[in-house]
């Protein structure tokens, strides 16, 4: 795979990584519980330093990371809703880095993204019991 097309990649990553932090951040301001809220925020912390990651990937392959991101989708303004829009970000992106895992011949990359989707599974899994312990 070439260089630029690898950068192309690693830019959707990054952004990818930099709408959830946001996302996260402002959903652990407005949960209401508590552990939920926390571990939304400390999610949001891991997204930030997959970003960091990922940024240098980019420049040290004579790429920028870009900013430019959709407009982003909170989930409706209860925990469940959070929860559950959280849980599918880290789903898209298990199914992601998967793929790419696959297709990149870059062994640094690679090395990267295993780390990046070990830690999207451990996200995925700790919203999806604060999701099953909602009511309990």
């Amino acid at each position: 795979m070439e260089k630029k097309q690898i950068i192309a990649l690693l830019n959707e990553d990054f952004v990818r990584e930099l709408e959830a932090s946001m996302i996260y951040t402002q959903n652990s301001f407005l949960m209401d519980e508590c552990d939920p809220s926390r571990v939304t925020e400390a999610i949001a912390v891991d997204e930030m330093r997959h970003m960091w990651w990922l940024a240098d990937l980019i420049t040290k392959r004579g790429g920028k990371p870009t900013m430019e991101h959709r407009e982003l989708d909170f989930g409706e303004e209860n925990l469940q809703s959070q929860l559950k829009r959280q849980i599918k970000l880290e789903s898209d992106g298990i199914k992601t880095y998967t793929h790419q895992i696959e297709i990149i011949d870059d062994e640094e990359v690679v090395g990267v993204l295993k780390h990046i989707l070990d830690e999207e599974k451990r996200h995925r899994k700790e919203f999806r019991e604060r999701l099953e312990g909602i009511g309990k």
